[in-house]
């Protein structure tokens, strides 16, 4: 037995996490991969039901209003904006853009990719109605 093992170790509380506002969003975003992983499958089912013809997407309708699924999907969607904000807030952190030997600033950095958000949710907003 080496005396690192006879060290102390202090237990710490299991919601150690929800004592420092960083701590709590910190575990919250990595909470969210949950549910982005709930929001890609369930895509996917409805992509398989729109392929497999008129009955199939009115079955994935029909399961799709159900009140525990529709709640789902709303704390996922919570989930979803609270892991793109969390995101787009970390990018300048881990992507340095330097433009003609200057630091491009990180309003910058996530001002643009607010911008193509938009972008991007306008066309395929576009898509889907026209």
């Amino acid at each position: 037995m080496s005396t690192e093992d006879l060290r102390y170790h202090p237990r710490v509380p299991v919601l150690w996490w929800t004592r420092k506002p960083s701590y709590f969003v910190f575990v919250m975003r990595e909470l969210s991969s949950l549910f982005i992983a709930w929001l890609v499958l369930y895509l996917l089912l409805f992509v398989r039901a729109v392929g497999r013809g008129d009955a199939a997407y009115a079955d994935f309708l029909a399961w799709a209003t159900s009140p525990w699924l529709v709640v789902l999907n709303a704390v996922a969607f919570a989930f979803l904006v609270l892991h793109t904000i969390t995101w787009f807030s970390l990018t300048p952190q881990a992507m340095v853009i330097d433009l003609g030997g200057r630091r491009v600033p990180p309003a910058v950095i996530i001002g643009a990719q607010y911008a193509a958000l938009a972008v991007v949710s306008v066309l395929v907003y576009w898509l889907v109605t026209r």
